[in-house]
């Protein structure tokens, strides 16, 4: 089965389809609160991409980010984190161009954050943190191929335990 590469405007609505559908998820259930989505959407270029395939990258990013924030409500270590970590649980969602050749799209939580030795392992096949049957540990390492090996393009992420979690896509612009 191929896969259809268009020329478009990466714009916000691959991304808000992708928060449609984990709706039900924003809801955190140990914590009783909605979890905040702050997105600000700059104006990009045409890019070429494989809009669905940059959907599942969204889609595996996000459900993490919730993950995180669901972890941060059940974790005791929360009277040990900063103050900042006590705001309400908030996913940030960013696009604008990184630089004349790239676009980027950030996407960032406030969670509790991961420490060196787990940042550097989460594009590894089979990887997972998450509990038996939570998770197959091929989320990141699919979307690490999708962004990296059929887009050109770069992806990363920054974090330390207490800090929250930050994923940079970097997609070439045509």
């Amino acid at each position: 089965i191929g896969y259809l590469i268009f020329t478009l405007r990466i714009s916000s609505e691959g991304i808000d389809s992708t928060l449609v559908i984990l709706q039900s998820r924003l809801q955190l259930h140990s914590k009783g609160e909605t979890i905040k989505i702050i997105k600000k959407y700059g104006d990009l270029p045409l890019v070429e991409c494989y809009p669905r395939q940059l959907n599942q990258v969204f889609m595996n990013i996000l459900s993490n980010a919730i993950d995180a924030l669901e972890d941060s409500g059940n974790s005791r270590m929360m009277d040990r984190l900063p103050c900042s970590s006590y705001q309400s649980p908030t996913i940030f969602i960013r696009t604008e161009m990184s630089d004349p050749t790239y676009l980027a799209i950030t996407i960032a939580d406030n969670g509790i954050g991961m420490s060196e030795e787990v940042r550097k392992r989460i594009f590894d096949p089979f990887f997972t943190t998450k509990p038996v049957g939570k998770g197959t540990g091929m989320g990141l390492p699919i979307s690490y191929q999708i962004i990296v090996n059929q887009h050109n393009g770069q992806l990363y992420c920054t974090s330390a335990p207490g800090q929250g979690t930050e994923f940079v896509i970097k997609i070439p612009v045509v």
